[in-house]
């Protein structure tokens, strides 16, 4: 069975973007050790999702049966994305980190993906995540040196509120490779770069 692969840049910048270098790379490798495959692609950076309103968030609570004209109408985006999600064998997303934490287009991705009866449901146990067994790969750009260990660890929002909002959706096995210091040069990228063969093995 063809294996697909979901691609999610949330960089604002089509040129000159660290991440969608990655995602480029990490694309070709995945493509190669598939064979056939199939890729799709979602942009929330240059075109990104709307942010949640009234309307579309008492959508989501509304049962389907009784949902009116409009509702049904503002669902329609919250609808594909998760569609995507649910037929894709595996996800990447590319995140460069805004402010310690991802970029506005992503949150709003996340906003619509993370739905009630959809992509998650309560239990008498608590929340449970409806999507698994696919696993993700974070492909992150960093201005400054942020993973564990260094001085600015702490101001490092990304990794955990991705680990965890993916986690609350079922989505638990996540790997995150970041490029990091890409404002000091370029070295960051490279050696993120050079890790991806490993990531994918």
């Amino acid at each position: 069975m063809m294996k697909k692969l979901l691609v999610i840049n949330s960089s604002p910048f089509l040129e000159g973007s660290n991440t969608r270098k990655l995602i480029e790379r990490f694309v070709a490798l995945w493509s190669e050790k598939q064979g056939t495959a199939e890729v799709l692609y979602r942009e929330v950076g240059t075109t990104p999702p709307p942010q949640l309103d009234a309307l579309t968030i008492g959508a989501f609570y509304t049962p389907e049966a009784s949902r009116s004209d409009e509702q049904k109408q503002a669902l329609r985006l919250s609808d594909e994305l998760i569609a995507e999600l649910e037929s894709a064998d595996e996800v990447v997303i590319g995140s460069p980190m805004h402010n310690f934490s991802i970029t506005a287009g992503l949150k709003a991705y996340i906003d619509q993906v993370a739905r009630v009866g959809k992509t998650f449901q309560y239990t008498d146990k608590g929340p449970v995540g409806l999507l698994a067994n696919r696993r993700v790969t974070i492909l992150s750009a960093r201005g400054g040196a942020y993973t564990a260990g260094t001085p600015a660890a702490l101001m490092n929002h990304e990794d955990a509120y991705l680990k965890s909002v993916l986690g609350f959706i079922g989505l638990s096995d996540v790997v995150t490779v970041a490029a990091e210091g890409v404002s000091g040069g370029s070295e960051g990228v490279a050696r993120a770069l050079n890790s991806l063969e490993s990531v994918l093995s």
